[in-house]
């Protein structure tokens, strides 16, 4: 497995608090980013969004009214609670709308940065690559903080680093599957070819597969439907936040390289009735 530790700087055997993940300005301790939608009610969003631990939640500008603020509000509870909003283009299937709502975001919230989503089709939920090229052309010229979702493409994560994006956040699977990571290879290679933070975004379906992610090296991960679908979307949250914590820590920490053969544990100089005394 390739090492790509010097993206990031890390120390091994630092605590997720002393190991930043910088993204443009903004750092983090936390690298379980979470979305807002599909949970019951409020309630039960506020306390997904507390047991995962995230500081950044992404929100849907199409799908949220960004004019509630008070308490009660989502984006109350998130101002109140210090949580850096993300938000998201979802719903937009042309670069065009895609700009459009990353700049309404910026007029009602301030917040420049945003996760850029150009959907290609409603069946699949794919990301239209070209649009999505463009967008960020766009929004990158304008000075937001660009965070796209795209294919697991090393060429396309290319691309949009050398457009100026902060990070690139290439899907496990599609969206809502559950199916994790389907190709790490190119995910080990989108991670050799770029020097963005890499978020894997879409596809997680339990703790493994966040776990799993993180160990490769990638610096992230984002997910909604795995926590709000979930049968207990707060326990499913705390779980997911462990398993990206763990993740990070094993791939900090270096497995063991894989071997056909067994080795022993115990060195066999000594030994009773060894040749090796």
């Amino acid at each position: 497995m390739s090492d790509h530790r010097s993206t990031d700087d890390a120390r091994i055997g630092e605590h997720p608090s002393t190991d930043p993940l910088r993204i443009g300005a903004h750092t983090f301790s936390s690298r379980l980013f979470v979305g807002t939608g599909k949970y019951k009610d409020f309630e039960e969003t506020k306390a997904a969004l507390i047991a995962s631990g995230a500081q950044v939640v992404t929100v849907a500008v199409r799908r949220v009214d960004l004019s509630a603020r008070g308490e009660g509000s989502l984006l109350g509870f998130l101002r109140e609670r210090g949580i850096t909003m993300l938000p998201n283009t979802a719903g937009c299937y042309t670069a065009d709308d895609a700009v459009r709502t990353c700049r309404l975001a910026r007029e009602i919230l301030g917040e420049s940065f945003v996760k850029l989503e150009v959907l290609g089709d409603p069946k699949t939920l794919f990301p239209d690559v070209v649009q999505t090229l463009e967008a960020a052309r766009i929004l990158v010229k304008e000075g937001f903080t660009v965070l796209p979702y795209t294919s697991d493409d090393p060429i396309t994560a290319r691309k949009l680093e050398d457009l100026g994006c902060a990070a690139v956040m290439p899907l496990a699977a599609p969206i809502g599957s559950g199916l994790g990571v389907r190709n790490p290879y190119n995910l080990e290679i989108i991670l050799d070819t770029v020097k963005v933070p890499v978020i894997v975004d879409a596809g997680v379906g339990t703790a493994s597969d966040a776990a799993i992610a993180m160990e490769l090296g990638c610096h992230g991960v984002l997910m909604n439907t795995a926590i709000a679908g979930a049968k207990d979307p707060v326990l499913m949250a705390s779980a997911m936040r462990k398993g990206v914590e763990c993740g990070r820590e094993a791939y900090l920490a270096g497995r063991i390289e894989k071997k056909l053969y067994a080795t022993a544990s115990s060195p066999l100089v000594g030994v009773i009735g060894s040749k090796h005394q």
